[in-house]
C-alpha cells in the first residue's frame, strides 16, 4: 500500500498496490489423533440404551473417542486414535457382524494397529477389545457383563478396575445409563486416572436410546455432554448431567418450583412425611410447586434426622445436598430406595 495526496482536495487517499501475499492455508490433518485416556462403553439390557463415557488430560476428547449408534452399538477408539473405527465398527455391527469379527477384520487391515486401543459393544451385550503392544503404559482393558473399559497412559490397572467395579455395582439399579457411566468414570478418575499431571483436561459422555419418544433427535441421542476443557472435567460433566436431568440435589431448594420439587415430594411420601395418608401420590397441577405442605414435610424430615431447622436459623424448607443424601440413606434403610428410583425414572429422563 502507498499513500498519494489528491491535488484538488489535499486529501490523503490510500491506493492499494498489487500484493504477493497469500491467504494462510490450513495445515493438513495428521493421520491420527492421540488420546491417552480411559473410557467405558456399555449397554443397558433392560432399556437398550447404549453409551460411552471418557476422560483425559487432552482437550476435547469427545470429538474423537466416543461413537454411539442407537439400537446398534457403542465404540471407544483411543491411544493413537483412528476415528474411522467408530463408524466402520458400527456399520459392521448394523450389517450383522459380531464385535469380534468386525474388530479383527479392521485391525488386520490397519498398519498402525499396534498403537491403537479400541473397545466395542453391541446392543446384545457381545463385545471385543484391543490394546496394541505399542500403546503407552500402563495400558490394558477389561470386559464384564454389558460393558468394556479400557485405558492407556494410566497410573496403573487400578483405574480400569475401579471403573469396572463401580459400573457392575450399579447394574439393575434403575438408574439411567448416562448416570452410571459418569459414576464409573469418576471412580477411575479418583484412583489417579491419566498419569500426566498439570495438563488441561476434558471429559465426555454420549448415550443413545432407540425406544420411540425417548429422544428429540433423529439419531436417538438422549445425552451428549462434552466438557472440552476444564480443571475438573468429570465433576463438571456430573454437574451438567444433574442439571439437564433436573435430578434432585442439582440445586439447593428454598421454596423454588420445578421438576426436582416433584422428586422431593415422591421421596418424602415414601418416608411418610408428605401426604402419608394417601397410598399413592398423584402428580396433580401443583406437583412442581413448592407448597407450604411440602415445606412442612421437609422441615419434619430434617427434624427427624436432627438437621437444623427454622428454630436454629435455617430457612424453612431448606433442601441442600446433605438433606438429599440423608433422604436416600433413609430410603435405603426402609428398603424403599429402588422403588423410588423406578418411580422417578421418567422425571429425570434426559431427552436432549
Amino acid at each position: 500500500m502507498r499513500w498519494m495526496r489528491g491535488a484538488a482536495w489535499g486529501a490523503a487517499v490510500a491506493v492499494c498496490a498489487p500484493s504477493t501475499a497469500r491467504a494462510q492455508l490450513p495445515a493438513e490433518w495428521r493421520d491420527s489423533l492421540v488420546f491417552h485416556t480411559f473410557s467405558i462403553a456399555a449397554v443397558d439390557p433392560r432399556t437398550g440404551e447404549l453409551g460411552v463415557a471418557v476422560t483425559t488430560r487432552v482437550a476435547c476428547v469427545g470429538n474423537g473417542v466416543p461413537w454411539v449408534r442407537a439400537g446398534v452399538g457403542a465404540v471407544a477408539t483411543q491411544a493413537n486414535t483412528r476415528t474411522e473405527y467408530g463408524a466402520e465398527l458400527l456399520d459392521a455391527l448394523g450389517k450383522g457382524a459380531s464385535p469380534q469379527e468386525a474388530l479383527t477384520r479392521l485391525l488386520a487391515a490397519d498398519t498402525g494397529s499396534t498403537s491403537r486401543q479400541v473397545g466395542v459393544i453391541a446392543r446384545d451385550g457381545r463385545s471385543a477389545q484391543h490394546t496394541g503392544s505399542k500403546t503407552s503404559s500402563w495400558a490394558g482393558h477389561r470386559a464384564g457383563p454389558n460393558y468394556v473399559t479400557q485405558g492407556n497412559l494410566l497410573v496403573g490397572p487400578e483405574v480400569v478396575e475401579a471403573v469396572a467395579r463401580t459400573f457392575e455395582a450399579s447394574e439393575g439399579s434403575a438408574r439411567h445409563l448416562a448416570d452410571r457411566l459418569i459414576e464409573a468414570i469418576a471412580a477411575g478418575h479418583a484412583k489417579g486416572g491419566d498419569a500426566r499431571k498439570g495438563r488441561q483436561q476434558s471429559a465426555a459422555v454420549i448415550v443413545a436410546d432407540a425406544r420411540p419418544g425417548r429422544s428429540r433427535r433423529a439419531d436417538g441421542q438422549t445425552a451428549n455432554i462434552s466438557v472440552c476443557e476444564h480443571p475438573e472435567p468429570v465433576a463438571e460433566m456430573r454437574r451438567i448431567y444433574d442439571g439437564i436431568s433436573q435430578t434432585l440435589g442439582y440445586r439447593t431448594l428454598q421454596q423454588f418450583g420445578g421438576n426436582d420439587v416433584w422428586q422431593l415430594k415422591v421421596m418424602l411420601h415414601a418416608l411418610g412425611h408428605y401426604r402419608a395418608g394417601e397410598p399413592t401420590l398423584t402428580r396433580d397441577a401443583d406437583a412442581n410447586t413448592y407448597t407450604t405442605e411440602a415445606v412442612a414435610a421437609v422441615d419434619a424430615f430434617r427434624a427427624a434426622e436432627q438437621l437444623s431447622g427454622p428454630a436454629a436459623g435455617s430457612p424453612a424448607g431448606l433442601v441442600d445436598a446433605d438433606t438429599v443424601a440423608r433422604m436416600w440413606t433413609a430410603l435405603e434403610r426402609a428398603g424403599k430406595a429402588r422403588a423410588v428410583r423406578e418411580a422417578l425414572l421418567e422425571s429425570t429422563s434426559v431427552r436432549r
